[in-house]
Parts: structure tokens; C-alpha cells; sequence
């Protein structure tokens, strides 16, 4: 929906953005006096409703119930079962999207229901209920005024939740998507392709992919943002955490072949994304999409890295429901170091670099630690500097030194200036880096500068898992972040 925008310097794209603006969905859940983004940064919360009805609260055709493969209005909820927080940085520099998984167990600032603790997903469903209750009670009959006043109840709780768990985050806008807007916009832009590392299949989420690159039409594709599990392959060990990474990689493999086909320049293919989101999306009453108009195009290039927020390891809350256990300063530093303000990092001679200074090239960054996330912090940390975001991988084994490789001498004074900014690390030639790129492997040693981190020493100082809890219990360890501009292959 975002992409539209690249129309909009078009008579055509001004129209469509209009009718999109005027049938949308739009909700007053925001606080008014909730903390806004500075810098001309933009975060934007997505919330995908586990629910199995349209934005009025009514069933949907029992077609479409077939194609979903997930029951019918009887199954579900209001559980936002996709929580994603993207960040659009008011410099143009590169976007991030943080997923949060579905299951972790948190506080709820509201208290909803009574409940002051549950899986962070459960904040909308037990304020909606509460507001329901509370709103027949007092006489309320109409079925769209109960349907929508309840649902402000469960977003605006929701938000606040993510918000208090991300440490005080701001959340300058939302949007809401329901499953079958998903398969609606899916239907759309089929075939669609991704990539999987591995055959699987799974017959509770209707999920039968082989290994590699596949065009998927909209009915696979809701398989593929659901599977977590496979009941053909144990030895894949899916988790929900899985899922996470299906989803970020199914918006990357989209936006890009949005963008190679050219579909934002083909009005039947627009009027179509365009209908979809009248009918079941909404969002917040100040979402402008024109005040961001320049970072969405940026987004459509590719130009975003998704992180997954990591958790400790799987466990049970007191009434014996599995959770995810987290730890929730790690987070909050973790989360500072991918969205917090940027302050240009000064060279070791204590000036800012500038052009034509040996602050230039493109920084490729491997984590080679289990600290999930600290690849993509330390790409965010380095976008004021005069480096260039380049890819950021997993290595296959942990190490225990930070190192930064270039490709040969004429890129040994660009190697010494980042060597510098990130605290004297030792740098070596490699051949096997591309000329104009650096590689920073990360390894156990590694503390994020306090310069780089805004005063804050990052993901490298959160708290250690709890006694007596194994690390490994989180699931696989592939899980920091991908970058767009491609089809990522996963799990």
C-alpha cells in the first residue's frame, strides 16, 4: 500500500491515492499525547488479526474460508498474530523492519480484562473483549459502532503494549491487516516467487513446497506466512520463530517483483491493490502516506533489513500456556540500536568524515556470535558515518575475534578509518571481498562503541539468559535479519 506512492507525481497516481485515502478504514486508537518520532523519522506498527472476518466484524463468502485453509469464523480471533514495526529514518537512510514474535510473554500496560501479564498478541483480543462487554452493558446495539469501538479498545492497547516493551518506542502510525486481506492482495500479485532452502510440508497450514525457487499463487502464499511446523520432515525443527522469517522474506521476494514488473505503473494491477485495502485494512486517522513519500520509494528499492527479536527460550506462563521467555532490557537495547537517533560517529582524529574522505565504501557485516540482531545495529550505528549499508549475514561457526577484511591495499586506509570507529579492531587483507565493500565479522569480542550507539553500548550488553535456561532452546540461530533488494532463499 505504502508503494503507491511512487504514482502519486501523476495526475492517474493522484486520483488513486485519493480513492484509496477516501475508502480506507480509518481509526483514532493513537494517544494524543503519545511520544512522536523526532528527525523526521516515521515508525509504523503492523498488525496482522488472527481473525477470520472482514473489518465489519461479518463472515466472509465460505470460498474464501475453503482457500484459506484455516477454518471459518468460528476459529481465530482477535489476536494480532503479526507484529511488525517498521522504521522509516527521516535521512532517507536505510529502512528496518523488526518482527516481534507473536508469543512473547510481556506485560499489558492496560491491564485488559484483569490481565496484567501475557503473549504480547493477546493485548488486542482481551481489550476488545473488555470494551465489548463494557459497551453492550451500557446499552450500545449497533453491530458496526460495537464492531469498531471495540477494535480501537484492542489497538490502542496493542500499541501501547509494543510500545512499553520496545522501551518507550515511539508509534507514529498503524496499520491493521486482516487474513483475508493478505490472500486478497495476494490474488492480486500472483504468481508470486520465494525461495526455500529445504522441501517441507505441512497439512495443518496447507504448506507443500519444494527446495529452491517457486512461483506460488495466493492460496500458497497464505500457506507460506503460516507454516510452523512440518509433519514430514521433523528433523527441520520449525518453530514459530520460522514463521517470522517466512514473512520477512515473503514481503521482500514481493516488493521486489512488485517493482521489476512494474505493477505500480499498471492501473489494473493498482485498482486491484486498491480495492483490497478499501475493504479490509485500516489504519491510523493521521496516516498520510505522502508525508513519506521518499522513504517508501526507497523501501520499494530494497532498500530495508528485517530483523526477528530473539527470545531466551520457550516456556510455560502460570496457567501452563507455552510462551516465548524474554529478556526485556536485552531487547530494549537491542531495539535502541536498530531505531534509536543517529549522531554522526567521529573518525579517530575526532572529526566527521566527509566526502572524499576514507569514510567510504560498502560494509557487509557477518554476526559469528549468538547475539541475534547485532549485524543489522551495527549497519544501522555506521548510516551517518560515510560508509554504505551493505548485506548482513550469519556466519556458519562462532569465533571469538573481530575482524575487518579488505580486498587489497588500495582499500587499506577506508579499512584503518572503520577499524577506528569501532573501537581499533584489527583488519586484514582478503581476496575474497568484492572491491569497494569491507566485511566486519563479529565475534565474541565484539562491543558496540558508545559513540556509535548514541551513549548506549547496544545488543552487546544485554542481560544473560536466566540461570538454569539453555540459549539453544530459542530455536535456530539464523534468525538476526535478511536485507531486501532480492528473493531471500530460508528455512
Amino acid at each position: 500500500m505504502v508503494s503507491l506512492l511512487v504514482l502519486t507525481v501523476t495526475g492517474y497516481g493522484w486520483s488513486q491515492y485519493q480513492d484509496l485515502l477516501d475508502g480506507i478504514d480509518r481509526s483514532d486508537a493513537l494517544r494524543s499525547d503519545a511520544p512522536k518520532s523526532a528527525s523526521g523519522d516515521t515508525n509504523i506498527l503492523i498488525m496482522g488479526l488472527d481473525s477470520r472476518l472482514d473489518e465489519n466484524g461479518d463472515p466472509l463468502p465460505p470460498e474464501i474460508y475453503q482457500a484459506l485453509h484455516a477454518g471459518d469464523q468460528q476459529v481465530g480471533g482477535y489476536n494480532a498474530n503479526v507484529l511488525m514495526l517498521v522504521h522509516l529514518p527521516g535521512d532517507g537512510s536505510r529502512a528496518t523492519g523488526i518482527s516481534i514474535p507473536r508469543d512473547d510473554y510481556v506485560s499489558l500496560p492496560g491491564v485488559p480484562d484483569g490481565i496484567a501479564k501475557g503473549k504480547i498478541k493477546q493485548a488486542y483480543g482481551f481489550a476488545f473483549d473488555q470494551e465489548h462487554r463494557k459497551l453492550v452493558a451500557a446499552g450500545v446495539t449497533d453491530k458496526v459502532s460495537l464492531e469498531q469501538q471495540s477494535r480501537d479498545a484492542g489497538r490502542r492497547e496493542e500499541v501501547d503494549t509494543v510500545a512499553q516493551f520496545l522501551g518507550g518506542v515511539p508509534i507514529d502510525h498503524f496499520v491493521e491487516v486482516t487474513m483475508v486481506a493478505f490472500y486478497q492482495l495476494a490474488q492480486v500479485v500472483a504468481p508470486i516467487t520465494v525461495c526455500l532452502k529445504e522441501d517441507t510440508r505441512d497439512s495443518y497450514s496447507g504448506a507443500n513446497f519444494h527446495r529452491g525457487y517457486q512461483q506460488i499463487d495466493a492460496v500458497q502464499a497464505l500457506a507460506f506466512v503460516r507454516q510452523r511446523r512440518d509433519n514430514a520432515h521433523p528433523q527441520l525443527n520449525f518453530t514459530d520463530l520460522d514463521r517470522e522469517r517466512r514473512q520477512q522474506a515473503f514481503i521482500i521476494s514481493l516488493t521486489y517483483q512488485l517493482k521489476q514488473a512494474g505493477t505500480f505503473l499498471n492501473p489494473v494491477r493498482l485498482r486491484g491493490l486498491i480495492a483490497v485495502a478499501k475493504q479490509n485494512i485500516a489504519a491510523d486517522t493521521g496516516l498520510q502516506l505522502l508525508s513519506f513519500a521518499s522513504q517508501a520509494s526507497s523501501v520499494t528499492s530494497g532498500n530495508i533489513t528485517f530483523t526477528t527479536l530473539p527470545i531466551v527460550r520457550f516456556g510455560t506462563d502460570p496457567a501452563g500456556e507455552d510462551v516465548n521467555i524474554v529478556d526485556v532490557p536485552g531487547i530494549q537495547a537491542l531495539v535502541r540500536g536498530l531505531v534509536g537517533p543517529r549522531v554522526p560517529t567521529p573518525s579517530p582524529t575526532s572529526t566527521v568524515p566527509g566526502p572524499g574522505s576514507a569514510a567510504s565504501g560498502t560494509v557487509d557485516v557477518v554476526n559469528t556470535t549468538n547475539r541475534n540482531g547485532l549485524a543489522a545495529a551495527l549497519e544501522h550505528a555506521l548510516a551517518t558515518t560515510g560508509f554504505t549499508s551493505g548485506v548482513t549475514s550469519n556466519g556458519r561457526r562462532h569465533l571469538s575475534t573481530t575482524m575487518i577484511y579488505y580486498p587489497g591495499p588500495g582499500s587499506a586506509r577506508e579499512a584503518k578509518t572503520l577499524a577506528g570507529m569501532l573501537g581499533g579492531l584489527p583488519t586484514e587483507p582478503d581476496s575474497t571481498v568484492p572491491a569497494g565493500h569491507l566485511r566486519v565479522v563479529l565475534g565474541a569480542d565484539y562491543t558496540m562503541p558508545a559513540a556509535l550507539a548514541s551513549g548506549d553500548s547496544s545488543p552487546a550488553t544485554s542481560t544473560p539468559p536466566a540461570p538454569g535456561s539453555n540459549q539453544n532452546d530459542a530455536g535456530p540461530a539464523d534468525l538476526n535479519s535478511i536485507s531486501g533488494g532480492g528473493i531471500p532463499c530460508v528455512k
